[in-house]
């Protein structure tokens, strides 16, 4: 079939406009701006909860998976890094936790980073740990190595979820949302 230039047919909007989500006029303004800063604020209460739960447990899976893959370490070194990792899990989820708190304090336009972003930044911990007993930095792709400059272990998580409880995945986009909703609502 021979490409031919025309007008489209009226099936909707043109392939790369927007749309609009609502014609309809909001009622209350105020009643909306309220409602969507519930919003944030829920889903920023529940994803503080859920990193409080589960940073721990995966600072020190990813110290000991960076360990068991090397596998040089003796077993009086292996018991010193599990000490060290469990400290250090508890360092980074309180610091973590934190900036979360902080992050979920500030009015939503002035926010410059994510939940995400935050957690991320958990992967100093782990890397300080396993530079501390001389495992080497693990090799990792361009792309890894310019995105997250500061992980030479290649552990920075690529969601929330993967903390270890899926319910993280879904209150990330959630709080996008509801970001999203109450910037709309100019709250």
């Amino acid at each position: 079939v021979r490409h031919r230039p025309r007008a489209r047919a009226r099936r909707g909007p043109a392939p790369g406009r927007a749309v609009a989500l609502s014609d309809e006029p909001i009622a209350d303004p105020a009643a909306d701006r309220a409602a969507a800063a519930a919003r944030l604020a829920e889903a920023g209460a529940a994803i503080v909860a859920g990193v409080a739960a589960t940073l721990p447990a995966w600072v020190e899976a990813r110290v000991a998976g960076i360990a068991d893959a090397w596998g040089r370490l003796g077993a009086a070194e292996r018991t010193a890094l599990d000490a060290r990792a469990s400290a250090a899990a508890a360092a980074a989820t309180d610091r973590v936790v934190d900036e979360l708190t902080r992050l979920f304090a500030t009015d939503a336009a002035d926010q410059r980073s994510t939940p995400l972003e935050v957690v991320r930044s958990a992967t100093k911990e782990v890397g300080a740990v396993l530079a501390a007993a001389g495992i080497p930095p693990v090799e990792r792709d361009e792309f890894l190595e310019r995105s997250f400059p500061d992980d030479a272990y290649g552990v920075t998580p690529a969601a929330l979820a993967d903390l270890g409880d899926p319910d993280l995945g879904p209150l990330q986009l959630a709080w996008g949302l509801a970001k999203a909703r109450a910037l709309r609502a100019g709250g």
